[in-house]
């Protein structure tokens, strides 16, 4: 124990006594000499990666850091710059090193063409990388709100997320399929914090690393994690009306040996909506009324905790090895109230009220590894990294359907009691090895993702005779999925002269198996069991030219699959409703995509210019079709109709986008995007055509203004033109969202922000539909206008800019995810 002591006191001598130098000098852009805001500095220890200590750029370049007596070197980092090292610097006394100059990464594969960092997005070969972490208009809202306004991406009005007009896209998290994406369920990114995002990735021609799942390509969404030495973090609260009330935590902890990171937030919402159908029935045999019109209300209350926590352990300065763990817990209540007013020659003859209670217990887990080993202390993109990854979700909802007719006398026409259950286990192994050779770079790897899903349904009656819960034996049932798909890809890039490319092929052996067990068998003529099994090559090539330093096209080929889902496979419907359903179908065959992209970028001084054309044709495209069942309701006798997803033939993509990233003025950032797209779809079933030709646009206009006294304003604007399939038309939809923020506190550590999303309160979906027994308007608002107060307390922690930082750490996943 003495000898412990005495060495803890010399520790504490030594460092009381130590000399403490200020180390100093400013960091620039080497072409303009703008200042680069928030870079990294580290002091290494000669010869090694060791770090002694470190720091970062303020917000004109400047640094300033206490270094002890000694000889090092210096390590200047800045994210798409090329690093630059002073080796063999004795430090004796306080030293300027005067203006240091980065230089972009024009000579990385990976890193063509990169826009500089006031324009918020980064250019690389095979995707675009959006900082969103600093759109001051998400502040306190979703992971649905902050994709909503990503360029190329449209977040629907019941939150479906489309790429490029194109609901099949993969979205990832940190390079990797997660519980956290709800294994495909979009509606999960309307419970998740969008403050955990640092920014997205937008992949429309994957290369042969990422998984060949999703015709549209891939989001990639990055969270957010702190590199910073020592303890720092954040606290954040938000208010809002309709309720939105939160509070967040981001805490960090990094030493030379480890890193501890957490994020822990808890979120209760209330989003109020509406509906409005107006159907007319073109058959009305057996039908004492020719027309329905349904008015919603929903009244959804959500109640969430979510938790991401995990340690990066440095074995040495070569190897890491992280294990983190992500819990999101939802307890949600849905009240939606329906009045159906049944006409006949037009005149009211009936009136119901038909009250919707959802209560959904939502758990999901996730455990993971990640290990990296790097080979050569000169380029540390030679690596292996290996991971592991085991993800659980258990989900209730429960469900009341009580309808009663108030005209012409009152009296109950239904009761349903509904419970649905869903449990899932998934498995995701992978290892990825890089390997650069000059300009030239090798990769090669394996990925196994193996899922195992069950699904009960049981749906109970209210026998109006008995006034018994009588279980309905057509409808109740339990459903047993498994996907299974292993994957080997390897791929190959160089950049000869002004000249890149990036050649890869992936294999995927897919096995979808489903096991359906009706609760009373002998109530059907079939069996609903499949077992399908698909052994498929997908090729890549990504082509770069750089007409200058600021200039380049760029020629993209990937093909792509779009297996169904569990809920599309799933042959008993949905019972949210007693007259309109969601069936699956069991029968249902993957389809396969060749998609194609050439784009065109250049950069000047304060503008910069993306833009590309696209054609993608897909085979046994999904489409949903509606139709009649040839049921009625046992209680008044009214059609049910029908939701059926099915193999179209083909389709066939056309589009083109631009961007325009204009900052004139220090004070003043603006950024402008629009897609045009137009698909031809063909193809029949039942004997009915369904081809359809659809042509639609939308577009975006953001601006961020600073006004006197620091204070920032942002708007985002949104338009999305007119959209048809082969049964609907679509009308178009405008809306704006604006948000004001002040920094407050000397080091700006306190922030507070007020945004309104939908500021008109226009975020509505009117569409029209025809089909052989009806036509139907309606009208559908998923979420009413919306305000937020938010304040950040920050401490040990710079403000968060529209920049990454570079660091040792893989957990960005942008490299190493399939």
């Amino acid at each position: 124990m003495k000898y412990f002591l005495t060495y803890l006191l010399t520790i504490i001598s030594f460092s009381v006594f130590a000399q403490q130098n200020k180390l100093t000098g400013k960091l620039l852009d080497n072409s303009q000499n703008e200042p680069l805001a928030y870079a990294t500095i580290a002091i290494l220890e000669p010869g090694t990666e060791n770090i002694v200590t470190s720091g970062i750029t303020d917000s004109d370049g400047n640094f300033s850091i206490n270094v002890e007596n000694g000889q090092y070197d210096i390590k200047f980092e800045y994210i798409s710059y090329e690093p630059k090292i002073i080796k063999n610097i004795s430090i004796t006394s306080n030293k300027n090193l005067g203006d240091i100059k980065l230089k972009f990464a024009q000579n990385q594969l990976d890193e063509v063409n990169v826009v500089a960092e006031t324009t918020q997005v980064e250019v690389r070969l095979d995707k675009k990388i959006y900082n969103v972490g600093k759109d001051l208009t998400t502040s306190g809202g979703t992971v649905s709100d902050a994709l909503g306004n990503v360029p190329s991406v449209t977040v629907d009005i019941d939150g479906a997320i489309s790429l490029r007009g194109n609901e099949n896209v993969r979205i990832l998290i940190n390079g990797k399929p997660s519980s956290i994406a709800g294994f495909g369920d979009q509606d999960v990114f309307q419970q998740l914090p969008a403050d955990a995002i640092e920014s997205v990735e937008v992949i429309t021609s994957p290369s042969a690393r990422y998984d060949a799942e999703g015709t549209a390509g891939i989001i990639n969404i990055i969270l957010k994690r702190e590199k910073t030495l020592g303890f720092n973090g954040s606290f954040r609260g938000t208010l809002g009306e309709p309720k939105n009330s939160g509070v967040f935590a981001d805490l960090n902890l990094r030493t030379d040996n480890f890193n501890v990171f957490t994020s822990i937030g808890y979120t209760e919402r209330n989003r109020p909506g509406n509906a409005n159908f107006d159907t007319r029935y073109t058959e009305t045999d057996s039908l004492n009324f020719d027309r329905i019109i349904e008015d919603r209300d929903y009244d959804r209350n959500d109640k969430n905790f979510n938790l991401n926590a995990g340690v990066e352990y440095f074995i040495n300065d070569m190897s890491s090895i992280t294990a983190s763990f992500f819990t999101r817990t939802g307890d949600d209540r849905d009240i939606t109230t329906n009045t159906n007013k049944r006409f006949a020659n037009g005149l009211e003859n009936s009136r119901t009220i038909r009250i919707e209670e959802e209560l959904d217990d939502d758990e999901r887990y996730q455990y993971a590894l990640n290990y990296v080993k790097r080979f050569d202390k000169d380029n540390r993109d030679h690596k292996l990294t290996a991971d592991f990854q085991y993800s659980k979700s258990d989900q209730s909802q429960a469900t009341t359907i009580d309808e009663n007719q108030t005209n012409p006398v009152d009296s109950l026409v239904a009761f349903q009691d509904n419970l649905e259950t869903e449990k899932r286990d998934s498995y995701l192994i992978q290892a990825d090895y890089v390997r650069p050779m000059g300009n030239a770079q090798f990769e090669f790897g394996f990925r196994g993702d193996y899922s195992d899903q069950t699904q009960s349904f049981l749906v109970q009656k209210q026998n109006l005779t008995t006034n018994e819960l009588v279980v309905d034996e057509f409808v109740s049932s339990d459903f047993d999925f498994q996907q299974n798909v292993t994957a080997i890809y390897t791929q190959y890039g160089d950049k000869i002269g002004k000249f890149s490319y990036l050649l890869g092929l992936r294999y995927e052996n897919s096995q979808l198996k489903g096991k359906t067990t009706p609760l009373v068998p002998e109530n059907f003529d079939r069996n609903f069991d499949f077992d399908k099994n698909f052994d498929n090559l997908f090729p890549t090539v990504n082509l770069v030219y750089e007409i200058g330093e600021d200039e380049n096209i760029s020629l993209g080929y990937n093909r792509r699959i779009n297996r169904p889902r569990s809920w599309f496979l799933n042959p008993f419907p949905s019972q949210s409703s007693r007259v309109n359903v969601f069936q699956g179908n069991p029968d249902l065959d993957p389809s396969f995509a060749d998609a194609f992209d050439l784009g065109y970028l250049k950069r000047w001084k304060k503008i910069t210019l993306t833009s590309s054309v696209y054609y993608q044709k897909e085979t046994d495209a999904f489409e949903r079709v509606e139709r009649d069942t040839g049921r009625r309701t046992e209680e008044d006798n009214i059609i049910i109709i029908e939701n059926i997803p099915i193999n179209l033939a083909t389709e066939e993509r056309f589009g083109a986008e631009f961007g325009l990233l204009y900052n004139p003025v220090k004070w003043l950032r603006t950024n402008l995007s629009f897609n045009y797209f137009r698909f031809e779809s063909n193809g029949s079933f039942e004997g009915k055509e369904y081809g359809a030709t659809n042509e639609s646009y939308f577009g975006r206009f953001s601006s961020n203004v600073i006004l006197p006294g620091k204070i920032q304003w942002q708007t985002n604007a949104f338009y999305r033109g007119p959209r048809e399939n082969a049964q609907t038309e679509t009308d178009p939809i405008a809306s704006m969202d604006i948000a004001f923020s002040k920094d407050f506190l000397k080091n700006e550590n306190l922030t507070l922000s007020l945004s309104i999303r939908d500021l008109f309160n226009s975020r509505k979906r009117d569409q029209f539909t025809v089909s052989q027994t009806f036509t139907r308007d309606s009208s559908f608002q998923w979420r009413e206008r919306q305000f937020t107060a938010t304040v950040i307390y920050r401490f040990n922690r710079k403000k968060e800019r529209n920049t990454r930082s570079r660091g040792d750490s893989d957990f960005d996943g942008g490299e190493g995810g399939f």
